[in-house]
């Protein structure tokens, strides 16, 4: 059993940027993969970045690419999402996501454990 608990959420200014943590806990302390999801008002869940076990795979979303930084800590068990440059369609809920393997890294059924979220506004 992994719990996943998301931080760092805020609201920010076009073009500024925030840092959202996830920290993983549980009975399962094998690093995951883990992943970032987001979903705005009347939108679908939209895959943002997954970072592989061990932090040497690190895979974007086209809409983050270059923008986005996922990152992880296993020492500590969290997974880091640096985002930059944001703007207004960024603005959504940020959902932390983990599996023990997967090869199909960018879609959501291939989670198992999903924490509660953190909002992200961005204005403009």
């Amino acid at each position: 059993q992994v719990h996943l608990v998301e931080s760092g959420g805020g609201s920010v200014q076009a073009g500024g940027s925030l840092r959202l943590s996830c920290a993983a806990s549980g009975s399962d302390a094998e690093p995951h993969f883990m992943a970032w999801f987001r979903q705005a008002p009347a939108n679908e869940r939209e895959w943002v970045a997954t970072i592989s076990p061990s932090g040497a795979g690190t895979y974007y979303g086209d809409s983050v690419k270059g923008r986005f930084i996922i990152s992880r800590d296993n020492a500590m068990n969290t997974v880091y999402l640096e985002m930059n440059i944001l703007g207004p369609e960024d603005t959504a809920m940020y959902y932390c996501a983990a599996t023990r393997t997967t090869m199909f890294p960018r879609r959501e059924e291939s989670y198992k454990y999903w924490g509660r979220g953190t909002q992200v506004t961005v204005s403009s």
